[in-house]
């Protein structure tokens, strides 16, 4: 059995910049080991898996499918760039005809979009709660050092730890922010952090001006160290940020290995290469 797999660079309208994440298209069922083995091969930060649900399905006529995550090292709950690099393949490379795809996932349906020469996705929203410092503080001097942190959150939903800096910090202390992310391993003594987001607030009036709030996100817990653009932090840093800033619509800026700073632009297909496995066996 033959696998196509594209990679494709999602937030960006240039090649070679973005989040690049590779997407297979699954005719027949994989061997769950298989999956993992392929996205170690690919060494992205995650691998989409599409896979059709029901007998007759078709990749340029069907509207809903299945799909998932896996890192390097594991499989993920959810990930935004991977799922708009998936719909854009079915879109722009499949040239499906539906105007939504519904995914089904381990985080629920997902939806994407096609408006205009954009892919609008639907994630989930996921809350955080106040975390006590104590329980995380060896975690945090690993992350920050001597940093002032103004508010520590916890999603329990995703698994995320949310740590804000200071409001007296400009966007260049967190873009330049050493940070040693192989460290976090070791220092997480709790056992439920899988993913910690370093967050800003926007300056209304400074240099970057426009942008309601600035991130980075670390996850080596799934083998990535820093993800240059990662949705599933987002669909934690909107909600936290929404309910600080009492705003429904923001423009963030990922300050490390980021995109020219603009709205998701129309996704580029880079690469393309097949996978030779064996078929799997019908018991």
């Amino acid at each position: 059995m033959q696998i196509p797999v594209f990679t494709v660079d999602a937030f960006t309208n240039r090649p070679f910049s973005g989040n690049p994440a590779a997407v297979c298209l699954l005719e027949n069922d994989l061997d769950e080991d298989l999956h993992q083995k392929i996205a170690t091969e690919m060494n992205l930060s995650e691998t989409a898996f599409i896979r059709k649900l029901h007998p007759g399905d078709d990749f340029t006529k069907s509207s809903c499918f299945g799909l998932r995550w896996f890192t390097p090292a594991s499989e993920v709950p959810l990930c935004g760039h991977a799922t708009l690099a998936a719909a854009a393949v079915l879109f722009h490379i499949q040239k499906n005809t539906n105007s939504v795809l519904t995914f089904v996932t381990l985080s629920g349906e997902l939806k994407a979009r096609q408006v205009e020469h954009h892919i609008v996705l639907d994630l989930p929203l996921y809350l955080t709660y106040p975390q006590v410092l104590q329980e995380v503080e060896e975690l945090i001097k690993a992350a920050v050092g001597d940093m002032i942190v103004q508010d520590l959150r916890y999603s329990p939903d995703t698994k995320k730890l949310l740590v804000r800096l200071s409001d007296a910090y400009e966007r260049s202390v967190l873009e330049e922010l050493q940070v040693s992310a192989q460290h976090f391993l070791s220092a997480e003594k709790t056992g439920k952090v899988k993913g910690l987001i370093l967050t800003l607030k926007g300056n209304p009036s400074g240099k970057h001006k426009g942008h309601d709030f600035y991130s980075r996100y670390f996850a080596p817990w799934y083998g990535i160290l820093e993800d240059p653009v990662t949705g599933s932090a987002h669909a934690v840093l909107s909600s936290y940020w929404s309910e600080q800033l009492g705003k429904k619509e923001m423009l963030d800026q990922i300050v490390k290995q980021q995109p020219p700073p603009s709205t998701t632009k129309r996704i580029f297909q880079s690469f393309y290469k097949l996978f030779n496995v064996p078929a799997v066996e019908e018991s």
